[in-house]
């Protein structure tokens, strides 16, 4: 059914959780994964536009290595990192969707900007107006070990 998936990490537990759901569908459907992890820009200093977080070389880090054990185990998978100003990791999303002609988004419910998810809106909460497909959100109640079954069930409940 999902032959092409973009998967969205930004290294926070929730998308730790979208990891392991989309490892598990790519692994039962033979699916190509396409792993988006966006920096985000918003803050203007002396030196141009910096990192919301202040930790995103340890994200970076974190995502580059849940991608290569993503491909080691087996999972056809591709890590993309873009850049983009506030607001448009949703979009960055889509995009790539658009282009890899995804079948599905898998995406965690909650990501490392919480504060900035209640000021603005969530980015799964745009994603699901601006996706070209459909978008599986995974809860942060779902332990990052469950089953695929577990999991849809949870997702779509």
């Amino acid at each position: 059914m999902f032959k092409r998936i973009v998967l969205g990490l930004d290294g926070s537990d929730e998308s730790t959780r979208a990891l392991v759901f989309a490892k598990q569908l790519a692994s039962s459907e033979g699916a190509h994964v396409e792993i988006v992890h966006v920096h985000e820009y918003m803050i203007a200093g002396r030196a141009g536009m910096q990192p919301v977080r202040a930790d995103e070389e340890e994200l970076e880090a974190t995502v580059r290595r849940q991608a290569e054990e993503l491909k080691n185990s087996g999972v056809d998978a591709h890590l993309t990192i873009v850049s983009t100003s506030a607001g448009g990791p949703a979009h960055v999303l889509a995009d790539h969707a658009r282009a890899d002609g995804a079948d599905v988004i898998v995406v965690g419910t909650r990501g490392r900007t919480t504060l900035a998810g209640l000021l603005l809106g969530s980015v799964t909460q745009r994603l699901m107006h601006v996706s070209p497909c459909p978008v599986l959100a995974i809860p942060s109640g779902v332990p990052s070990d469950t089953s695929t079954d577990a999991v849809a069930s949870t997702a779509v409940s």
